[in-house]
């Protein structure tokens, strides 16, 4: 059986086992998905979804993102086999044995995609993202190969999944003694400016890496922003994802870490990002806040809502039906009968109007002012300033690193 690798993210692939590529999506849908990203708006309630205008089948891959952590890989490629769910391997530019590891890992339902050079976790995301598109997923299950998530909670993120298509599935970490206290710190900062720039409080944790993402939704983001390629990906996929009007559900997760664990978090670089990260976003939260709070005070039904509603109507339609079969086989006598369907009709009729939910007026989106305009530009070039002074601060900090290694090497 031949083995699925490739060294290029941009190559025509396949699907696993052998079967052609799916056709991209139309691209009437692709640019109004793209439109929801930018504007942050959410569907309205009357009108279909993107990802529902032609509701389709759920196809789940496992994208897993690797650089040199040998020890876990194995088994964590294994336990997503066991689940019945195709593999994507992303080696980001690996060492041996981890680079070799994945290929030998590599089978017609585990693809193996290698970066030339080390891109950082989200870039190797999002090449998981494009390689799943391409070979047929309409969702993306996110896990890391450091062995620390409890393996026990995937499958209620897929079930989960497949109740809510077009919500995001976050994993909510349950964290035990081995966890630094550092970490915990970071993690609730990064949670209490991420609340704050996506103006929401639906997620549990803004930098777990289990996620199951509708795979439509996530690259509509992702083709629309230049968002961050290494540690500072997922907590702003996050709150774009969530300006884009997708919900989060969450599923707690026991998180350890091991004493063996390997950990590519540079704690100056990456903590530089992320606040970086964190300053734009609010920057860009300040322009959108109209159309963020207008979307959310006004009847824009998220659409897993809707398809609770969907459900619940589904069975409460077919409760009468099953009512008035069973007193017709138990009734004794003609005159029961009849009193009985009679008051299972009048039973009936409350469920029959509770199904319908309540018609809200969509209201139009108000045009920009030219003041608003003005302060759109001055927060975006002022965004653009702060970008620029913490690249410099960064290169002139590698620098100075570079030159201490070098005068340590010559003593």
């Amino acid at each position: 059986m031949k083995k699925m690798t490739d060294s290029t993210e941009d190559q025509q692939q396949s699907e696993p086992g052998g079967a052609p590529a799916q056709a991209k999506p139309q691209p009437a849908a692709a640019a109004a998905a793209v439109a929801a990203a930018r504007t942050g708006i959410r569907q309205q309630a009357g009108a279909p979804s993107v990802a529902g205008a032609q509701r389709q089948q759920v196809r789940l891959f496992a994208v897993v993102p690797v650089y040199d952590q040998p020890a876990k890989l194995a088994a964590v490629v294994q336990q997503l086999r066991h689940l019945g769910l195709p593999v994507v391997l992303v080696d980001d530019g690996s060492h041996e044995p981890t680079k070799s590891l994945c290929d030998r890992l590599a089978a017609p339902q585990v693809k193996v995609v290698h970066h030339a050079v080390n891109q950082g976790k989200g870039g190797a995301v999002m090449t998981g993202f494009k390689t799943a598109g391409r070979m047929g997923a309409t969702h993306v299950l996110q896990i890391d190969a450091d062995g620390q998530i409890d393996f026990s909670a995937v499958p209620n993120l897929i079930r989960l999944s497949a109740k809510y298509p077009h919500a995001l599935i976050c994993g909510a970490p349950q964290f035990d003694a081995s966890a630094p206290s550092s970490r915990k710190w970071g993690r609730r900062v990064t949670n209490f400016w991420c609340s704050i720039n996506s103006l929401s409080m639906d997620f549990a944790d803004a930098m777990c890496g289990l996620r199951v993402y509708p795979l439509d939704s996530a690259l509509a983001v992702c083709e629309n922003a230049k968002l961050g390629r290494r540690m500072d990906f997922d907590p702003e996929i996050l709150v774009r994802l969530l300006w884009a009007g997708v919900r989060v559900k969450n599923v707690a997760v026991s998180v350890t870490y091991p004493e063996d664990g390997v950990s590519h978090f540079a704690p100056f670089k990456d903590t530089m990002r992320i606040s970086w990260m964190h300053t734009k976003l609010f920057l860009q939260m300040a322009t959108r806040m109209p159309i963020i709070l207008w979307s959310r005070m006004f009847g824009w039904a998220p659409v897993c809502e809707r398809d609770d509603a969907q459900a619940g109507g589904a069975k409460t339609a077919k409760a009468p039906r099953a009512a008035a079969a069973s007193p017709a086989a138990a009734a004794a006598s003609p005159a029961a009968a009849a009193a009985k369907s009679v008051a299972a009709q009048k039973a009936a009729k409350p469920a029959a109007t509770t199904v319908k939910p309540p018609v809200k007026p969509v209201p139009k989106r108000p045009p920009m002012t030219p003041e608003e305009d003005e302060r759109a530009r001055r927060a975006f070039h002022a965004a653009e300033v702060a970008k620029r002074n913490a690249d410099r601060a960064i290169a002139e900090i590698d620098l100075a690193a570079s030159r201490k290694s070098a005068d340590d090497a010559n003593r």
